[in-house]
């Protein structure tokens, strides 16, 4: 009996999806729990396996397509069927005779930039790296995986592609010279008239499901909220002072570095406990005050940002929050993350400061009415009694919704936060 291959529910807020990859063709046998197709949608990623085992007789929406939740994707037929094309066509004495011949080894793909690894063997890989192995013609079975159980990533493409070939005499496949020796070729041929390097290149790539998403949401949060920007400085003095004293203790116990981020959730959850409003919502002609603390931690990963969320913030430590946050960064590139990881959330902090940026105002993060930007720390000459000295300063932003949160509760949800951080016992006396 037919079975139908469908687009599976993974959450409440996930109605649709896309295509990413069929890793089986129509006329293959699968067995039932097979993989038979990757999913992308706006936060994770996941594979649909065969609900039994037969032959995958159509495949209805091939690689790229989008799919509601609950629409078919292909169906699969009991039993041990041929493919069509062979069903039709009898063997020749030729075929027979062909057939009887033992079939020689295949020769591993060449690929000058790497050997092959098992070629045999089915290599497990995110979307996006498969999307760098593509553009690069690079054979994914030659590339060393460092994700969860050796899953090749985005940056172990790129890792590989940036290594020199392997033969000094060889030449790299077609379409992968480096764009700066391409453009050196244009000048020295002279090029086109009126351009200098002689190409004007123009790639066309559609957004992944996430981008769209992510593309979309912040145009809503822009059109839907009356959104304001407040900002301060803050001192990190204290705190590089107290992380430096304590951090090889801190590592030996825990098993984890002491980095910024605990600091500046802990500093988060006093601010809002004052605060009330900045950790609300509305709903319609309603604010829904949050009496708890789950703070979204934006992430930066190759395929879109991510939000995964700390629940109950207000009852971890310092490394319980170091921990999750390393987790959460690993799981977003691996792209292993869980919708329970990144539903809900009543507050987000964003590290713009990872990536060098000195100042930003962050986009909200809806349904919540604010998010707190965090930015890079920079020596500048500040006026401390009266006298001028170089301290590590860093900008904070806090972005939040004007219909629900005044300019007087976010000037001193900010100025909270500052004191918590220029004199950090706070945080741990909780004062």
């Amino acid at each position: 009996m037919p079975a139908n291959v469908v687009v599976p529910e993974v959450g409440e807020s996930i109605v649709d999806a896309r295509v990413a990859k069929w890793l089986k063709k129509e006329g293959d046998t699968v067995n039932v729990g097979e993989p038979l197709v990757e999913l992308e949608t706006d936060k994770i990623d996941l594979e649909v396996a065969a609900p039994q085992g037969g032959v995958l007789r159509k495949i209805s929406h091939g690689d790229g397509a989008d799919v509601k939740v609950g629409e078919v994707l292909g169906v699969i037929e009991e039993g041990d069927v041929r493919r069509p094309e062979t069903d039709a066509r009898r063997p020749s004495s030729a075929d027979a005779t062909a057939t009887a011949q033992p079939e020689a080894p295949r020769a591993a793909k060449p690929d000058t930039r790497g050997q092959p690894l098992d070629t045999g063997a089915k290599t497990r890989s995110t979307p996006a790296a498969r999307n760098a192995a593509e553009q690069n013609a690079v054979d994914l079975t030659t590339v060393q995986g460092t994700g969860d159980a050796g899953r090749v990533m985005r940056r172990d493409v790129e890792s590989l592609v940036t290594k020199p070939a392997t033969s000094a005499g060889a030449s790299p496949a077609p379409g992968t010279a480096p764009l700066a020796r391409t453009v050196g070729e244009g000048l020295r041929g002279g090029g086109v008239a009126g351009s200098r390097s002689g190409l004007r290149q123009e790639e066309r790539v559609r957004m992944s499901k996430r981008r769209a998403t992510i593309a979309k949401r912040l145009i809503e949060a822009q059109s839907t909220a009356a959104m304001l920007t407040t900002f301060n400085e803050i001192d990190m003095s204290a705190v590089q002072v107290l992380r430096e004293r304590h951090k090889q203790a801190f590592k030996e116990r825990h098993g984890i570095g002491l980095g910024l981020t605990s600091f500046f959730v802990k500093a988060t959850v006093a601010a809002l406990r004052e605060f009330p409003r900045i950790n609300a919502e509305i709903q319609g002609d309603e604010m829904v005050l949050k009496h708890y603390y789950d703070i979204g931690i934006a992430v930066g990963a190759s395929e879109g940002l991510v939000v995964p969320v700390l629940r109950d913030a207000d009852g971890l430590s310092f490394a319980e929050i170091e921990a999750k946050v390393r987790e959460f960064a690993k799981a977003a590139e691996d792209g292993t993350l869980s919708l329970a990881d990144l539903k809900g959330g009543t507050f987000t902090i964003t590290n713009g400061g990872v990536f060098g940026s000195l100042l930003s105002t962050p986009i909200l993060n809806p349904p919540q009415s604010a998010i707190l930007g965090m930015h890079t720390i920079q020596k500048r000459p500040v006026a401390v009694d009266d006298q001028v000295v170089i301290r590590p300063m860093m900008y904070l932003a806090l972005s939040y919704d004007h219909r629900l949160i005044d300019g007087r509760e976010a000037v001193l949800f900010l100025v909270r936060v500052k004191e918590c951080l220029e004199d950090p016992e706070r945080l741990l006396l909780e004062v």
